[in-house]
């Protein structure tokens, strides 16, 4: 097998989702690792009042590309935009753009797809199922194609408990739910919705286990790959570690417990948190079972995030993880709902406008999309990747490497939350002795309102009555004269 970069050289690559969170990264690794591949066609679209070519401009601008803007100033040149739609007929791409791209593609990258939980069936199925369809159709008119690259995802089959490297059945024939979902109007789909996905937790697996379907079915017309990562974080080592953009996934619940916003989240305590390094997708790696628990990953967040804090916290981080539903609900009361009320009242009572409810009402919405992978395991088969890995050379292994295996979970996690206050939320890292100066406040003002409480609870309840009176002196008394005796042997030891 020839090396990847010499593979990459003279090639012309077409990559959907280039804007987003692992187009980026996929689109920098070519241009830093594979220094001779010819050109990068990226299908954009307008958004948000931007043209395609701003879009494209302000990707290039992102931190992301630092590393290759220092290699190779002139990379930008090899970006070539075409405007595009994945919503729309042929995906909007102009007869010309059609022309140039078939003539000259080597390589397809799909990784365009709406990745929202709670999107809309209608939409997800236009964007993940027929975006998809329209795209392998524009792939065979393609003269010199090589390769056809999907990024799917390891819950594709989350109903099953144990994964093959294979692709199951579909939940519905594509074309039929197509093609019955065309005339309904988006009431009667809402409705159907719970009983068309089955025993899938929502509609993103449900609409990303069709499209792979949708791609097995031109494996004798196409060269055809599948690739399962499972929940992408912040790079591992490339372009530097920890780097992050988004709020996505596991991301904000970090920022949250960072924040000292989240206090508790349901979850099995034992279950592996399948995290996935975004350079080790982009290393072309099927998402590789990981025994990591989610108990353990939360409390290197927490540690990481005391260490380095974020600016402003609303409370310390700490937080804890429960897979009882009543005990996960009093913890909401008590620590999310109670302190943001009073915060809200206080805003009130100021004359601000009241925000910390809201605030905690969208984190338990985002916490509650992700309660069904953060409960359970599952089991990936890799043999495929494994072999992937052996037949590369000993330069490639390092150049792309994908072995999860020497990762080394305390530090990635610490660089990813540091990836989040560099990167997501901007924050500078020379302001972290203030951060800790206002996590110390915090903590004094914690002290301080338990003690109070403790002053009321003796005052309402334990002096007005005598036996609480009794239990109270009892147990003060046991714990004096535990300490008194710890302290005599400590004495006798020396």
């Amino acid at each position: 097998m020839s090396s990847i970069p010499e593979y990459y050289a003279g090639k012309n690559v077409l990559i959907t989702g280039a804007t987003g969170f692992m187009g980026k990264v996929l689109v920098e690794k070519l241009l830093r690792s594979c220094p001779e591949v010819k050109a990068l066609y990226i299908l954009v679209r307008p958004k948000a009042g931007q043209s395609m070519q701003q879009r494209v401009s302000d990707m290039m601008k992102c931190k992301l590309f630092d590393r290759v803007r220092e290699e190779n100033p002139n990379f930008h040149q090899k970006i070539i935009p075409v405007s595009s739609e994945l919503m729309q007929p042929g995906l909007a791409i102009s007869p010309e753009d059609v022309e140039k791209l078939t003539a000259c593609i080597n390589i397809v990258f799909h990784c365009a797809a709406t990745i929202r939980f709670d999107e809309p069936l209608k939409h997800a199925l236009q964007l993940n199922v027929i975006a998809t369809q329209q795209l392998l159709s524009l792939a065979q008119q393609m003269h010199h194609l090589e390769a056809f690259i999907h990024i799917s995802t390891a819950y594709a089959n989350c109903n099953r408990k144990h994964i093959d490297e294979v692709i199951y059945p579909p939940p519905v024939e594509p074309k039929k739910l197509i093609d019955s979902l065309e005339w309904m109007d988006d009431g009667i789909v809402r409705d159907i919705t719970p009983r068309l996905i089955g025993d899938r937790p929502n509609t993103y697996t449900y609409t990303k286990a069709l499209a792979e379907y949708v791609v097995q079915q031109e494996q004798d017309k196409l060269n055809i790959g599948i690739v399962r990562p499972s929940i992408v974080g912040a790079s591992w080592q490339e372009p530097f570690p920890g780097w992050i953009d988004n709020f996505n996934g596991p991301s904000g619940v970090f920022i949250a417990a960072g924040k000292g916003i989240l206090r508790t989240m349901r979850a099995n305590n034992d279950a592996v948190a399948d995290l996935i390094p975004v350079d080790v997708v982009i290393n072309l790696t099927l998402a590789a079972v990981l025994h990591f628990p989610w108990c353990i990953c939360l409390h290197h967040v927490m540690s990481s995030f005391k260490r380095n804090p974020l600016e402003q916290a609303f409370r310390r981080p700490n937080a804890n993880i429960t897979s009882n539903y009543l005990i996960n609900q009093y913890w909401i009361l008590v620590s999310h709902k109670f302190p943001a009320f009073i915060y809200d009242l206080f805003l009130r009572l100021s004359g601000q406008k009241p925000q910390m409810m809201r605030i905690f009402n969208r984190l338990h919405k985002a916490i509650s999309l992700l309660e069904y992978f953060s409960s359970q395991d599952w089991e990936w088969n890799s043999e495929n990747m494994n072999m992937l890995m052996s037949q590369l050379t000993p330069e490639d292994r390092k150049t792309f490497n994908f072995d999860v295996r020497q990762l080394n979970w305390p530090e990635y996690i610490e660089n990813y939350c540091i990836g989040t206050k560099k990167y997501v939320l901007n924050e500078d890292m020379s302001d972290i002795p203030a951060a800790r100066q206002h996590l110390r406040k915090l903590r004094n003002i914690r002290y301080t309102f338990n003690t109070l409480l403790i002053v009321f609870i003796w005052r309402v309840f334990i002096a007005r009555s005598q036996m609480a009176r009794n239990i109270w002196y009892f147990v003060v008394s046991l714990c004096f004269k535990f300490l008194s005796y710890f302290r005599a042997s400590s004495t006798l030891t020396i």
